[in-house]
């Protein structure tokens, strides 16, 4: 992006931090909308267990890209390529973004023990920045929504409203 590796890094972590959620794009996996938290100098995720997030593509000694959105706007700030490593539970670095990881994780179904279940259950990974994706692309990017049970509300039929002004008149 800019001539000089340490405003892209700098860039990368500050646009990170203030993003709710990052576009992730795993080896051989579509671009993943997941929460996150920045802690030293990484993004970390925690998912791929039961009531988390998927981490697809995501592999231990991988790579992958993430883009980072706009807080207020949406739209892209900046891409960046990601060193992937999953960290071993019970390890130091493990229990430090586990313990920033807890603080954010919104509507956890077992708020007191979950750490254990992620400890048993989950994996922790760490997206270390390896540099900015230079360009802008073109296009839109626009990719087909991921396979899903949920459906939309279909329109509503035309005579809908004539009944049920019917039945206020009655």
């Amino acid at each position: 992006m800019t001539a000089d590796p340490l405003l892209d890094r700098a860039l990368i972590e500050e646009a990170t931090k203030k993003s709710g959620l990052i576009w992730v794009r795993g080896e051989g996996s579509p671009a993943r909308a997941l929460w996150h938290v920045w802690h030293e100098g990484a993004a970390h995720l925690v998912g791929d267990g039961p009531d988390e997030q998927p981490l697809p593509g995501l592999v231990d000694g991988g790579s992958a890209e993430v883009t980072v959105r706009s807080k207020d706007k949406g739209g892209r700030l900046v891409a960046w390529t990601a060193e992937v490593s999953e960290l071993p539970p019970g390890s130091e670095a493990w229990e430090a973004a586990v313990a920033e990881l807890k603080g954010k994780r919104l509507n956890a179904p077992d708020a007191e023990r979950v750490t254990e279940r992620w400890a048993e259950q989950c994996r922790v990974v760490r997206l270390a920045p390896g540099g900015v994706v230079p360009g802008v692309p073109e296009g839109s990017l626009a990719a087909a929504p991921l396979p899903s049970v949920a459906t939309t509300r279909r329109a509503t039929p035309v005579a809908l409203p004539r009944l049920l002004l019917k039945r206020r008149r009655g």
